[in-house]
């Protein structure tokens, strides 16, 4: 789960919503559409059992499932129980009989880290920094021994080129054998909401750790480290400590795999003044270099050397998939994701425990696919058909949901749209909910119409700058064309307001996201997942009742990937 920073920002009522994307009118029932062909059925709220949410997301998150990390006996277990409850929901097998879709990974487990060591001023003494302290690393290459040796250092900006906006970071330098020293987010971090090359303040793929990781490798970077900064990140060093050790799983490359770097790896940014400060640079000059066109990447005059072996397994995880026919038009899909997985063992906690539970993240998420199938199946078939896809590996990034858009079980130009839930942040009821990816499609016009229904609001996404919509499992879909709701749970708390929210919220982030004691409470307040989840029943519902093929708006990135899908002899979209 990647979402967990949700500050205050202006609501949106239902109205002012329409106004924004011109898809609808707020109110439940077969609401008129402005963009012709749109039509919204009502849906009554379903019978989705509370009881089953509490079970569910206390098995899957109990030590026995050892952090439901992809490849362990951890994810046999989960898979099993998945099924099991599957099949009580009333979900049918949906791989063509089969409950689950291999996906192909390889595990990389680095040990025996030497310091991160930078030298190359003469006379001065190298600077040693320690793994997991001071910087993290790890190797995407299939390779049981890595070394990096006196591979001299490039701060390359942002390290984005993007033809398109006449950007090139790495303009006019050979990066062979080198190491790229890149800031986190875009050029835009810290600007207005509006404007800029980068979309202002809203993060784009370009400011996403796995895009620079990638453009390294398409230079000819021998490694690439990341410069650790909160608030650019989203989130603290803990998280990435905690994520980047132990076991990193990986898409197998196959015949032709992408250019990678030797290391990939992240630096605290307190280390990396030191070492521009040893290069005579400065950082928040660099970085405000950085930011204009025109940057060029600034030699260091300084080298880097690291070592690790890696022990390398190659495996197929699984992705676990349910199925509630359509009576009229069975092959039109309407698609519900959420990610099984979490990150297995991870870093120790002072009481020693070192099993990352994933209670929140994203046991909650599971249980609801199965919960909403339930439901579904009590108020009988609808007339296209419901699909409960629960994928492996979003926390090694997003891979079981990449890998089911590559190789989709279903058609995606025959998936009409979906909801991906990402975490429920167990708090209680709320007046709104938060929405990323606000004004992208059409499906925002179904929301505003729920919502107005019940008489909540939306809040935008507060923190577009940190990129969540890049960030889950539903943009392995929206790339490829398929519109997602990524809906979050309110902060507008009924008992105690935004105050209370965004106190649950920090305390979150703070003291349990990606750590071990993300765990199942017996004294949660469901009732704010449960009215989230009627929410996302009626959606569901209604997309799978109506005619319509909702659309990205007019100029959104995915309109273009959808409408050329679209166009194809066989579509019904």
């Amino acid at each position: 789960m990647t979402k967990t920073n949700r500050l205050p920002a202006m609501l949106l009522t239902g109205a002012a919503l329409l106004a924004l994307s011109a898809c609808a009118t707020p109110r439940a029932g077969d609401a008129p559409a402005a963009s012709a062909g749109l039509s919204i059925p009502d849906a009554a709220p379903g019978t989705i059992s509370e009881s089953d949410m509490k079970e569910m997301t206390r098995v899957l998150s109990s030590d026995a499932f050892e952090g439901r990390a992809p490849g362990t006996a951890g994810e046999e277990k989960a898979v099993a129980y998945i099924i099991e409850r599957f099949k009580a929901a009333g979900l049918q097998p949906g791989n063509k009989g089969s409950w689950v879709q291999d996906v192909p990974l390889v595990e990389i487990t680095g040990k025996d880290f030497a310091p991160l060591t930078i030298a190359g001023k003469p006379g001065a003494t190298p600077m040693e920094f320690t793994y997991g302290q001071d910087w993290v690393g790890a190797t995407y290459r299939e390779d049981a021994a890595t070394s990096l040796a006196n591979s001299e250092l490039v701060f390359v900006g942002y390290g984005v080129v993007a033809p398109e906006k006449g950007w090139n970071d790495y303009a006019g330098i050979d990066m062979r054998g080198k190491t790229a020293v890149i800031l986190v987010n875009d050029p835009d971090f810290g600007g207005s909401a509006e404007g800029g090359l980068f979309n202002g303040k809203a993060m784009t793929y370009y400011g996403r750790w796995t895009y620079k990781y990638e453009e390294a490798g398409r230079q000819g970077a021998a490694a690439a480290i990341i410069i650790h900064d909160t608030a650019p990140a989203a989130y603290g060093w803990n998280v990435v400590q905690s994520s980047w050790s132990g076991p990193q799983a990986y898409a197998q490359p196959g015949a032709n795999p992408p250019p990678n770097t030797q290391v990939n790896g992240w630096v605290q940014k307190a280390v990396a003044e030191r070492i521009l400060t040893a290069a005579g640079q400065n950082l928040a000059d660099l970085t405000v270099r950085a930011r204009q066109r025109g940057f060029s990447p600034v030699p260091l005059g300084l080298t880097a050397s690291t070592s690790f072996k890696s022990d390398i397994r190659k495996f197929a995880s699984k992705n676990v998939i349910g199925i509630l026919p359509g009576r009229d038009a069975p092959q039109e899909y309407v698609l519900h994701t959420a990610h099984w997985d979490h990150l297995g063992r991870c870093t120790p906690a002072s009481d020693g425990d070192d099993i990352c539970n994933g209670a929140v993240d994203n046991a909650t998420g599971t249980a609801a696919l199965a919960a909403l199938g339930a439901a579904h199946a009590k108020a009988g078939p609808t007339r296209r058909s419901l699909v409960f896809l629960a994928v492996t590996a979003e926390e090694s990034g997003l891979l079981g949901a990449h890998y089911y858009a590559n190789n989709p079980v279903f058609p995606l130009n025959r998936t009409v749209g979906g909801i991906n839930m990402d975490a429920f942040l167990v708090g209680g009821p709320s007046r709104d909910v938060t929405v990323v990816g606000l004004g992208k499609s059409e499906l925002d016009a179904y929301l505003s119409a729920m919502l107005a229904a019940d008489g909540r609001t939306i809040t935008p996404d507060p923190s577009s700058e940190a990129g969540y919509y890049y960030r889950s499992d539903h943009f392995a879909f929206a790339k490829l064309g398929v519109p997602m709701l990524y809906v979050d749970g309110g902060e507008d708390l009924v008992a105690g307001g935004r105050a209370v929210g965004e106190k649950l919220a920090a305390d979150y982030r703070a003291s349990r996201y990606h750590g071990p004691k993300d765990e199942y409470d017996p004294n949660w307040n469901w009732a704010g997942v449960m009215q989230d989840l009627q929410l996302f029943y009626r959606i569901g519902r209604s997309l799978a009742q109506t005619t319509s093929w909702p659309k990205w708006m007019p100029g959104d990135e995915f309109r273009a990937i959808r409408d050329k899908d679209c166009a194809k002899p066989d579509a019904p979209c």
